[in-house]
């Protein structure tokens, strides 16, 4: 049985500008599931000095970092795995008494789902976005062998550096023709002020055979159900999520929860679609 909350109950936590409740019933769930006594809420702040000044203060254990904040927090921690060194984006910091460590496990989720789609490398891609995500999954289709991208980005600054870094065309807007894999890596169809907003032009997604959102509230983005109207593959970022979400967990407390309880947390937290489409029985 899980441990009534107590003075020695570890706190983790997740630091988002438009936080949701997803990544808290995922892991509060295997926390219960493993009798843990560990506790998880998710924040959002203006002040993201004084926010992680006060994971390290506090003695939280962990906490997830999302967008916007990515990029930004790295000056305010102690040192980076090689998972965030590498492409300079933070999702996840670990506090070992009181010394903060990024990690990114966005990259290790991104390139794990190319990998159960076993979707071609020689597969040409558009991906939208140059942000700290966008580097994460650009970095995991690199390093699964994808050759033949373009990424679209307004800001040429971020978009072309991105795409020299990982050896990609840059462009800033849309191409009239379409390729064979979309991936969107922007904040266009989350919820919120974007929530209506289409990620690619519609002849695009009917020129594609592959869509992949990273945006995961809600898990059916306006991209992917006019992707699912025209019958293409889709790979959600509720996926991406749960993914990174249990390398998480294995960060913070140290266990990796079995397939079974993994996917009696993410039924509980995101339904059975998203449980069904990780596979999970199979790892």
């Amino acid at each position: 049985m899980k441990p009534p909350i107590g003075r020695d109950t570890k706190l983790c936590m997740s630091l988002s500008g438009r936080p949701g409740n997803a990544g808290s019933r995922l892991h509060n769930r295997l926390y219960e599931l493993l009798d843990l006594d560990y506790i998880y809420k998710s924040f959002s702040t203006t002040d993201l000095p004084a926010a992680i000044g006060g994971v390290r203060a506090l003695g939280i254990r962990g906490c997830a970092i999302s967008m916007p904040f990515k990029e930004a927090v790295i000056p305010l921690i102690d040192g980076l795995e090689p998972s965030a060194r590498a492409i300079e984006s933070v999702n996840t910091i670990v506090n070992e008494g009181g010394v903060l460590v990024g990690h990114n496990t966005d990259y290790i989720a991104a390139r794990s789902l190319l990998a159960r789609r076993e979707i071609d490398p020689a597969t040409p891609f558009l991906l939208r976005g140059s942000g700290g995500m966008a580097r994460a999954v650009v970095a995991a289709l690199r390093d699964s062998g994808f050759t033949d991208g373009t990424i679209v980005a307004r800001n040429e600054e971020a978009g072309r550096t991105l795409a020299d870094e990982y050896g990609y065309r840059w462009r800033p807007d849309m191409p009239d023709q379409g390729v064979p894999l979309l991936v969107n890596v922007t904040p266009l169809g989350m919820e919120g002020p974007d929530s209506t907003a289409l990620a690619f032009p519609e002849t695009l997604i009917e020129a594609c055979a592959i869509a992949f959102d990273v945006v995961a509230q809600p898990p059916e983005t306006p991209f992917l159900r006019a992707a699912r109207a025209h019958g293409k593959t889709v790979i959600s970022g509720a996926e991406v999520i749960v993914l990174q979400a249990i390398e998480q967990f294995v960060l913070y407390t140290g266990i990796r929860p079995a397939p079974a309880q993994i996917r009696e947390a993410v039924l509980f937290a995101h339904g059975a679609a998203t449980a069904d489409a990780l596979a999970l029985s199979a790892d």
